[in-house]
């Protein structure tokens, strides 16, 4: 896919952003669920410290004591990561639950308000860290009133592991959402683009011939663009036209003065000034075929309506008229041609293409001229061989250049080549002059194949 492609531009834009979205909604959601995951637990830490308010008592000596246990088993196991601690800071003194063991837990040195919950982040036993939940509170007791911090934590390692399983689901249920909306895009990069490819089927039937016009229904977004590509068509149609209309009135004014010069041929002829007269009738005949020439490149611009011509027929006729010229005297023509070949071509610029090279083989050949016609893929090969001295290779080139006679013992204005090479051009064909198996020129072309037309 080339890198100036649109669908490719779409395609990276929507992965791009794709992966963006769900980088974002990923990041966000372990942000809301870790933040969640902490009000939970808060909440579960400030149920305990509520139960321990309730059960606290103090001693003679201020120390304070709960009476009986709380129901959650992880305050009696040690180092199991849910622990509570009591400071009384009037008497100094501080009570803590079996999962500490031996460790405190040291409290930022500061003085918050009564009855307010305070959050921390601890150092815990054994190099962990702790969420702290606390609250100063104010108890009477036989010793007199006792001022007391209650604290409940729990390991933050807990936190960490429930974030990461929960990343790691997050992380699988993003993929699959972003494969999912990968296809989604691919598809609705393929139908958006669709009118597109429609488009371009529609400029390679105009091309063909096939139609005049894109007429197929377009979406709204895709339809100025037609109308802008019809309009186009319509303008060079005029264009072409006008240019054929010039054509024809310049033929037009020159048939007056052709025909006075073959009158003052015939008049010269009759004094006896042959030699003049040979020139201007050559002359004449050279301005004939080159306004021909320009005849036959202002009707072959416009290939964009071809219908399809059966071959043979057009060989047969050409032949059945060169065989009764004086030149095609004792000479064979074979013709090895599908009966049924058609090609995609304007019929006046088939019989243009067979007929110069046919003139031209019955010209130069010594006795035999083959023609070829066969299916090769997508193309009709045609080939014209003839059995006279041919041309060599280095002047192929040469030959197929107007005007050009390499032989001027020959008859002709040496436009035939450059005749049919105009023709060729405009189906974006060549001609191609080789050695012939007979000995002489081989002249072959391709045309764009239809399919076989009767039974």
């Amino acid at each position: 896919m080339k890198t100036h492609s649109l669908r490719l531009r779409l395609q990276v834009i929507q992965v791009i952003t794709i992966a963006m979205a769900l980088i974002i909604t990923g990041y966000g959601l372990i942000y809301l669920f870790e933040r969640h995951v902490e009000r939970r637990i808060g909440s579960e830490l400030d149920t305990y410290i509520a139960q321990i308010a309730a059960r606290l008592s103090f001693e003679p000596s201020g120390m304070p004591h709960l009476a009986g246990k709380l129901a959650d088993p992880r305050f009696e196991n040690i180092f199991s990561g849910l622990y509570w601690q009591i400071n009384n800071e009037t008497a100094g003194v501080s009570a803590r639950s079996r999962s500490l063991w031996d460790t405190r837990m040291t409290l930022p040195n500061d003085t918050p308000g009564f009855g307010k919950v305070h959050i921390h982040y601890l150092a815990g036993p054994q190099s962990s860290s702790v969420l702290v939940h606390e609250r100063r509170l104010l108890f009477k007791s036989p010793a007199g009133e006792q001022t007391v911090r209650v604290i409940v934590a729990i390991d933050t390692a807990e936190l960490s592991s429930l974030s990461s399983k929960f990343s790691f689901e997050v992380a699988i249920a993003l993929a699959i959402l972003g494969l999912f909306l990968l296809l989604a895009g691919w598809f609705q990069v393929t139908i958006g683009l669709s009118p597109l490819a429609l488009v371009q089927k529609s400029l390679s039937a105009v091309r063909s011939g096939t139609v005049s016009r894109i007429k197929m229904p377009m979406p709204p977004e895709v339809s100025p663009l037609v109308d802008e590509v019809n309009n186009l068509l319509s303008a060079q149609e005029k264009t072409i036209q006008k240019a054929k209309n010039r054509a024809g009135d310049l033929a037009h004014g020159f048939k007056t003065p052709l025909t006075a010069l073959t009158t003052d041929v015939k008049r010269l002829r009759g004094k006896g000034e042959i030699e003049i007269a040979n020139d201007i009738e050559t002359t004449a005949l050279a301005m004939r075929r080159q306004i021909e020439r320009e005849l036959n490149k202002a009707r072959i611009r416009d290939v964009r309506t071809m219908p399809i011509i059966e071959v043979l027929p057009v060989i047969d006729r050409i032949v059945t008229t060169l065989q009764r010229t004086p030149d095609s005297e004792s000479k064979d023509f074979q013709i090895e041609c599908n009966q049924n070949l058609g090609v995609q071509i304007d019929k006046d610029d088939l019989t243009e293409i067979f007929g110069n090279l046919l003139e031209n083989a019955v010209k130069h050949a010594t006795s035999r001229i083959i023609v070829k016609g066969h299916v090769k893929n997508t193309q009709a090969i045609f080939e014209i061989e003839d059995d006279g001295e041919g041309i060599s290779s280095s002047l192929r080139e040469i030959a197929q250049k107007r005007g050009v006679r390499l032989d001027e013992t020959i008859s002709g204005s040496g436009l035939g080549l450059a005749i049919v090479g105009d023709v060729l051009e405009a189906y974006d064909k060549r001609l191609t002059l080789e050695t012939s198996s007979l000995g002489g020129l081989k002249a072959s072309f391709q045309l764009p194949l239809s399919t076989p037309i009767g039974p």
